[in-house]
């Protein structure tokens, strides 16, 4: 009996392990959105597969396939037709954020998971769609940012739960470009992008949400209390239907947040600077900090290695939480839970820019 519960165990554990190495299928859904060359472009690490490319714009799916030296054979014109023929273990979604439900009402009745690039989706209402289906049918519905691995971002984390620098008083995120025209995006990206219906709204919603996902993780489980936000047009010549100036606050009961996006800055940045009650640090970048413990301290520097694999990267993050190595906390910058958060102050955010009012949070309300 007891060497054929021995037995049985090693099997389950072989099992298990075979699992956890055998590479996640992914199907993409969509290549209007650049970040898709993230994963297109990916060196090969052996966690995952794409197995399927669903793109509607042939001309644009047979130019990736060339530049990336794909098979065209992993071109599908439908998300349907793909899902279909490759039956996938999730899906990574890079078209626009409009479409992220889309995804969702495919893929969660056929249990295959869900990535999406940030934001969550375009309203708060496509959110809770989209986390009642996620919940229904069991499966992971993970948000990506590139802030998520940055490795200072986590080590600010950990000095802040640390109590290196005392409570949290104020947070400060710097996020954006010159603008997407500027910077030279492709036309497919720029025409939904700058569609408010597409994207949501511009700057406010294509950068504010960095920084309402790194505040919701940095302030644990407290909720925001209020929202405040003023938009602008300062480009309407270039950018005549959505916002390209947009200046967020978030109240907590005793702290601020304070979250810049810009398609205006003269630099690419996405930096933040976290104010306690005794010090400060500020995540300069991926690689570099400089921090401040106390009023006596000098102000030190420190540059970082990147995080270490599977924490280094989305898909090997995504590939890990599906195979069950990964333990994603419930608010985890990719979590479900802390981008609903994130939608509930984009939404509030969106909504004070159009009345001149600031946004009160109701207590409870869906996450």
């Amino acid at each position: 009996m007891i060497k054929n519960t021995v037995l049985v165990f090693f099997v389950l554990l072989s099992t298990f392990t075979m699992s956890q190495n055998k590479p996640l299928k992914i199907g993409v859904a969509g290549l209007t959105h650049t970040h898709v060359h993230w994963i297109l472009g990916r060196p090969e690490r052996g966690d995952i597969e794409i197995v399927g490319i669903a793109e509607p714009n042939q001309a644009l799916a047979l130019r990736y396939v060339k530049q990336h030296h794909l098979d065209p054979a992993l071109i599908y014109s439908s998300l349907d037709e793909m899902l279909k023929k490759t039956s996938p273990d999730a899906v990574t979604a890079f078209g626009t954020i409009f479409e992220h439900l889309e995804v969702v009402e495919k893929c969660a009745p056929k249990g295959i998971h869900v990535m999406v690039e940030k934001p969550l989706a375009v309203s708060m209402a496509h959110a809770i769609e989209m986390k009642k289906l996620a919940d229904q049918y069991g499966i992971s519905l993970l948000t990506n940012y590139e802030t998520t691995w940055y490795a200072t971002n986590h080590r600010a984390f950990e000095w802040i739960r640390g109590d290196s620098i005392g409570a949290i008083r104020k947070i400060v995120v710097h996020d954006g470009h010159p603008g997407p025209k500027e910077i030279g995006v492709n036309e497919e990206f720029l025409a939904w992008l700058t569609d408010p219906v597409q994207n949501g709204g511009g700057a406010i919603t294509d950068f504010g949400c960095y920084g309402a996902n790194l505040s919701t993780w940095l302030m644990g489980d407290e909720q925001p209390v209020s929202v405040t936000a003023v938009t602008q047009q300062i480009k309407p010549h270039i950018y005549p239907k959505v916002d390209d100036e947009a200046t967020i606050i978030v109240t907590y009961p005793k702290a601020q947040t304070i979250i810049q996006a810009s398609w205006n800055w003269p630099i690419h940045r996405k930096d933040m600077h976290v104010y306690g009650q005794k010090g400060y640090v500020f995540s300069e970048n991926r690689h570099e900090m400089r921090y401040k413990f106390s009023e006596k301290q000098q102000e030190a520097n420190v540059r970082l290695a990147d995080r270490k694999d599977p924490y280094d990267d989305p898909f090997a993050y995504l590939a890990g939480v599906i195979n069950g190595s990964v333990e994603m906390d419930h608010n985890a910058l990719s979590s479900l839970e802390n981008n609903m958060t994130v939608m509930q102050i984009l939404d509030a955010a969106v909504q004070s820019a159009k009345t001149g009012k600031t946004i009160y949070l109701q207590p409870g309300a869906p996450r």
